[in-house]
């Protein structure tokens, strides 16, 4: 295939796709909204799986890169109650089978192994027409367009290409999460840090969670769930730090206080992160020239195969445009019928997942999971 192709978003499943198509020699171009790489912090820890990130790794022939991103130790987990006992306490068995690194440094080594000038900063995409003959114009902020023969949609949950395809959009799943960071957790939290281990910690109870992960540099990076009402945290000024942390421990009263320091002891401004998710098995006829990747094709609820998904995606969508016979529909069609019921399985499983988190007979739910009881991978 020698048509360019255009990805509208340069998140983890764009860059894939972006770099297995530059392995193959096949011209591409990205654009951002980002005004640059380091516009936007990335994330935190991201486990990536031996059946779907790093088979997508693999293709984009960034493996070395990756290794040299893993962060020893941090496939540990342990689960407590809400007195701070430990209930479930995993290490990490060395295997490599989910292995953790910085979404931010996954990212790094994709944007490093393109051409300069393939991703295009500045560049938010905010509406896209169809042309007729598999040809689309996506028109940006700064009023500039550009005409393609082959669109991907790798832009995220609110995608301005997935109307081509489909009329669904993301519904609120009625969780969200709320983002603290405490730094330097082992000198100036050492009871946080000791909850939550080398790892990640999971502090669970019916319709709410404590999840912290051990990152690089001894951050504790957490992330509280709630299952309230988006009106409930309209109501929460989270551009006051001191009282939005307040209050949303007082939904954890009682809790150990090495637990709710993560909350309340947070280095940085809380961020509300609500939960969205698409149609499980959300899925679009065949439209020609124009497909979707990750979030903007199944979003979901986090459930640590999100952006394993979003990178198998691309690196399997490049492999297929790759392939001969050199034709784009048969591609994207090939593509789309292994992504599809890929996606609703994932979907299906976090579902399940969730509920053993957060459903009536959680922590012990999640623990039966993990010990014996068949459950989502």
């Amino acid at each position: 295939m020698t048509t360019p192709v255009t990805i509208i978003g340069a998140g983890l499943g764009g860059l894939t796709l972006a770099r297995v198509l530059h392995v193959h020699g096949i011209p591409v171009t990205v654009y951002e909204g980002e005004p640059s790489p380091s516009a936007r912090a990335q994330g935190g820890m991201l486990d990536i799986h031996d059946y779907n990130g790093q088979p997508a790794l693999e293709a984009a022939g960034l493996m070395d890169e990756f290794h040299a991103l893993v962060l020893a130790g941090r496939q540990a987990m342990r689960v407590l109650d809400r007195d701070g006992n430990v209930l479930l306490d995993t290490p990490d068995d060395g295997t490599g089978t989910r292995p953790e690194v910085q979404r931010g440094e996954l990212r790094r080594i994709l944007l490093e192994s393109l051409p300069a000038g393939t991703v295009r900063w500045g560049q938010k995409a905010n509406g896209v027409r169809a042309l007729g003959d598999g040809r689309h114009e996506v028109s940006f902020a700064d009023g500039s367009t550009v005409t393609t023969t082959l669109l991907v949609g790798a832009d995220g949950a609110w995608s301005r290409v997935r109307p081509l395809l489909s009329t669904a959009t993301p519904r609120y799943t009625g969780m969200s999460f709320v983002e603290t960071y405490l730094f330097e957790g082992e000198t100036r939290h050492p009871a946080a840090a000791k909850a939550v281990g080398g790892g990640s910690m999971l502090a669970l109870a019916p319709g709410k969670g404590i999840q912290a992960h051990h990152e690089s540099g001894g951050t504790l990076h957490t992330y509280v769930a709630l299952s309230k009402p988006r009106d409930w945290f309209a109501a929460v000024d989270f551009t006051d730090a001191a009282a939005a942390t307040a209050r949303i421990a007082r939904e954890f009263d009682g809790w150990a206080p090495e637990l709710t320091a993560l909350i309340t002891d947070s280095d940085t401004v809380p961020v509300l992160r609500p939960l969205y998710t698409l149609p499980v098995g959300h899925r679009w006829d065949r439209v020609p020239g124009v497909t979707l990747v990750g979030d903007a094709a199944h979003l979901a609820a986090p459930n640590g195969e999100g952006a394993n998904l979003a990178m198998l995606d691309g690196a399997e969508l490049g492999e297929a445009l790759a392939a001969p016979p050199d034709d784009t529909e048969t591609a994207l069609a090939q593509y789309e019928r292994a992504m599809f019921p890929r996606s609703a399985e994932a979907a299906t499983d976090g579902d399940g997942l969730y509920e053993f988190m957060f459903g009536d007979a959680a922590p012990h739910s999640l623990i039966d999971m993990f010990t014996g009881s068949e459950g989502p991978r």
